[in-house]
């Protein structure tokens, strides 16, 4: 199919109370691994690119490649620039090809915020591109976004009614305690889920989103230190906790720390055990079936499997 904009895949997600799956991709295995999971599962995907992955792998391959791929496929498939931090970037993605962008306006004042997010809806609306805007802050490092812990402040209800009304954007990403990166929690796993609660009550037909939301598997990390890594004290969101924050009404949930771990573990494996080896495809091969895997495991946690 070709790319959909997420204005069309959105309602039926806020209607039926489950979440497609934002996942990040920065090269051609990330990008066939997520496609081929979606066209398995029968579920609507979102592949993400930040400008970071733009600047590794090129943003007209990377359009080239996802186009090509969902082409392939009979599922929806949304091409998503995350975190772009300009106007500039949601334009330059637009102009590429992208069918969503996210201006992440939320290391600015409330109302400067509001300004630059308007600034982007009233490029993109009209061509039908949805945009996505942050409310309150994550904290975590993840390609460039680097936030200290206190720095991090969770998103006010009541600003983000007023947020939505004022910028008209599409989606809304909140703060309710999740970070970027694998270090998410130093102690217990608690998400402030009353925030998730009372905006979808005031903002009952808004796309919710969460970002930072990899769960970290233990079985990752531990397969990655096992041969030469050092992850240690990494703990991330249990696939429990997702799910308690879709029933409350998240739509999207982001993906990047887990593929990352599952890709590297798997390389760092093969390399290990196969030491003579220099066929590069007998590496990148199982690091995308594991990817691939992770995938899989998530859109079942969403809740967006079998709903094509």
């Amino acid at each position: 199919m070709p790319l959909e904009s997420l204005t069309k895949m959105y309602p039926d997600a806020v209607k039926n109370y489950y979440a497609i799956g934002q996942f990040n991709v920065n090269n051609l295995e990330f990008v066939q691994a997520a496609l081929e999971a979606a066209d398995e599962m029968r579920s609507p995907i979102i592949i993400a690119a930040s400008t970071g992955a733009q600047k590794y792998a090129g943003i007209d391959y990377l359009v080239s490649i996802v186009k090509t791929g969902a082409e392939k496929i009979s599922v929806p498939v949304a091409l998503h620039l995350d975190h772009g931090a300009t106007f500039e970037d949601s334009r330059n993605s637009i102009e590429a090809g992208f069918t969503s962008v996210m201006i992440d306006g939320s290391h600015h004042p409330f109302d400067e915020n509001i300004r630059v997010t308007k600034e982007v809806v009233d490029y993109a609306k009209p061509m039908g591109i949805a945009v996505e805007a942050e409310l309150g802050r994550l904290g975590g490092i993840e390609d460039d976004v680097n936030v200290d812990e206190k720095d991090a402040r969770l998103t006010d209800p009541a600003e983000a009614v007023e947020f939505v009304e004022r910028t008209g954007c599409d989606a809304l990403a909140v703060a309710i305690g999740t970070s970027h990166g694998a270090y998410k929690f130093k102690g217990d796993n608690v998400l402030a889920y009353d925030r998730v609660e009372a905006i979808k009550k005031k903002l009952p037909d808004m796309a919710i989103v969460l970002h930072g939301s990899s769960s970290v598997y233990p079985e990752l990390v531990e397969r990655c230190n096992k041969y030469g890594g050092e992850i240690k004290g990494a703990k991330g969101v249990e696939d429990d906790s997702v799910k308690k924050a879709i029933s409350l009404g998240v739509n999207k949930v982001n993906i990047d720390t887990d593929l990352r771990l599952a890709w590297t573990g798997v390389m760092r494996q093969m390399l290990a055990d196969k030491p003579d080896n220099i066929d590069p495809r007998k590496v990148l091969g199982p690091a995308r079936e594991a990817v691939k895997e992770v995938i899989k495991r998530k859109m079942e946690v969403l809740g967006s499997a079998g709903r094509v």
